[in-house]
């Protein structure tokens, strides 16, 4: 590089090695920021480098510089994410089912950018969860993209879905005829993604997981179902599903020990309807979508929840335990 150019880029260089090199565990002398300079092609004096500094704190960067000695010691104070946030979101990117394992560290490389190349590594020691089951759908992250622009546009989507078989090949549902939905919302749940959206044939709206979703592609047929949409509050509508199963809509009593109200309260949030029953148990009314994963989510919880109502309900527990207790026993 021409010395000329390379003096141009000096603030830029600078400004690098505050990011890269300096946090407040980490700290440059004059003269060692003078070295990284020279290392970048970049000669310079003491005077010129403290002006920049004064420069790149009018920028907004909080560079700190404190006595050490007869020396003073700089580096970069604050940055856009502290180690903590960043921590998070690593461990996030890297549990997320619906990302591959390739795409996670490629994320994950780039968040590291975000902070000094010490804390970095800090950052690789968090990685532990590497054998958490990933998905294998590499195009997972361009539909994403795609629906967002769906959704933003205000047109369908359409897209192949697919199911595992037992020779864990993939499986396209209806032979392959393209999927045509209205996207709504992506939603989040049980560390995968899940696409919220209008199905014009059934007249309702379905989920879809997003890793199961192949060759998707805007179309220009207008988005439907906005009438459906704008009487969900969508928090509470993937709290009624288990595992985001549809099923009938109902609302259910159920009559529980007192020391599950916390587990209720986590399924359904601090808003459902819980008043005594006795000393001993609380009558809970949860509104459900009604599937196999909803009464099995019951029977985890043994003998401190019963449900109590409806009638129907109730007897469509009594036959899913019998049905149950009829399969062990053969």
């Amino acid at each position: 590089m021409a010395k000329s150019t390379s003096q141009k880029l000096k603030l830029v260089y600078l400004m690098q090695i505050f990011l890269e090199y300096t946090d407040e565990q980490h700290r440059l002398t004059m003269p060692e920021l003078l070295s990284r300079l020279s290392a970048c092609d970049i000669e310079a004096e003491r005077k010129s480098v403290y002006e920049d500094i004064e420069l790149l704190r009018a920028y907004g960067m909080d560079i700190i510089g404190e006595r050490a000695g007869r020396n003073y010691e700089y580096y970069l104070g604050s940055r856009q994410f502290e180690l903590a946030e960043l921590k998070i979101l690593v461990d996030l990117v890297q549990s997320a089912k619906f990302l591959t394992a390739k795409k996670s560290g490629e994320l994950i490389r780039k968040l590291e950018t975000l902070c000094s190349h010490y804390e970095a590594g800090q950052l690789q020691h968090q990685v532990h969860v590497s054998e958490r089951i990933k998905t294998e759908n590499e195009s997972i992250y361009y539909a994403v993209d795609i629906i967002h622009q769906a959704i933003n546009s205000g047109v369908q989507i359409a897209f192949q879905y697919f199911n595992w078989n037992i020779r864990k090949e993939k499986e396209l549902r209806r032979g392959g005829t393209l999927y045509r939905v209205s996207p709504w919302a992506l939603s989040w749940d049980d560390e995968n993604y899940y696409l919220v959206a209008y199905d014009g044939e059934a007249g309702e709206l379905r989920y879809y997981q997003v890793d199961k979703m192949l060759k998707v592609e805007l179309t220009d047929l207008p988005r439907e179902g906005r009438e459906f949409y704008e009487k969900v509050d969508p928090a509470a509508y993937t709290r009624k599903r288990f595992g985001m199963f549809n099923g009938r809509e109902e609302t259910v009593t159920l009559y529980c020990s007192n020391h599950l109200a916390g587990v209720i309260v986590d399924q359904f949030g601090r808003d459902v309807a819980m008043f005594p029953a006795d000393q001993e148990h609380f009558n809970a009314r949860v509104h459900v979508a009604l599937s196999g994963q909803f009464f099995g989510w019951v029977m985890a919880l043994g003998e401190g929840v019963k449900i109590t109502g409806p009638p129907g309900v109730v007897e469509q527990m009594r036959e899913e335990a019998g049905r149950l207790s009829e399969r062990y026993r053969e």
